[in-house]
């Protein structure tokens, strides 16, 4: 009886390790690939992409391992994605035509969050740079006026560095909290893509409000 038991823990920890295993030998991977593209063409929701890897993480059998590793690949992602970038619009900037990165990275920077960036980046240096991760949508302007200000590319990855790291720290973050509210890693993902669309969205919502009733109130002022 206890040999049947004893087979029966095997077989069940066959089933289960090789489907993990699979799962890690596909995942991290494709979370390094995807966070790289959407640092390159800022259009994949890498955030949600890093939460809905760390959900997943913690209902592994080992979580504190898992977590760690998906942090790892997440930061390298963020960190190569944007010296990359960086790279490629530099590239541009040195160009007489410029280049078809850099005319991207303008198309994301709307004129007056550049002039705003500029402006804290002439102020604050690299503490500017390191925070724009944290910031929706602030990526790309910081970038944009580290280009203008024609910032070697040394000195940006110092920059670079650091804002990966709290990058996919809070991402992370968002993932266990998102995961540790339900019991199934579907449930977790889901929960934590709404929470970063929810994070990434309102400042923009928020801003475009601002407009519309700054907008308002100079009709009825001037009517």
């Amino acid at each position: 009886m206890g040999d049947l038991a004893n087979l029966v823990d095997v077989v069940d920890l066959a089933r289960r390790v090789p489907s993990e295993s699979t799962q890690q030998a596909v995942g991290y991977p494709s979370l390094f690939l995807l966070v790289v593209f959407g640092s390159l063409v800022p259009v994949v929701p890498t955030g949600a992409v890093v939460s809905s890897a760390a959900v997943v993480a913690i209902h592994q059998t080992a979580p504190p391992l898992s977590l760690l590793v998906v942090f790892g690949v997440a930061s390298l992602a963020a960190f190569t994605g944007d010296v990359m970038l960086y790279w490629l619009g530099r590239r541009g900037v040195a160009s007489k035509n410029g280049s078809r990165w850099l005319e991207r990275i303008h198309d994301h920077a709307a004129p007056e969050r550049l002039d705003q960036a500029q402006a804290r980046l002439e102020e604050h240096g690299v503490a500017v740079l390191v925070l724009s991760r944290l910031i929706p949508a602030g990526r790309i302007p910081v970038m944009l006026a580290c280009l203008l200000a024609r910032w070697p590319l040394r000195r940006f990855a110092h920059g670079a560095g650091p804002a990966a790291l709290a990058w996919a720290v809070t991402y992370q973050l968002i993932g266990i909290l998102g995961g540790s509210l339900f019991p199934e890693p579907w449930e977790g993902v889901a929960a934590a893509v709404v929470l970063t669309v929810v994070i990434s969205t309102t400042p923009a919502l928020w801003r475009r409000l601002r407009r519309r009733t700054a907008r308002d109130a100079q009709s009825e002022a001037a009517g």
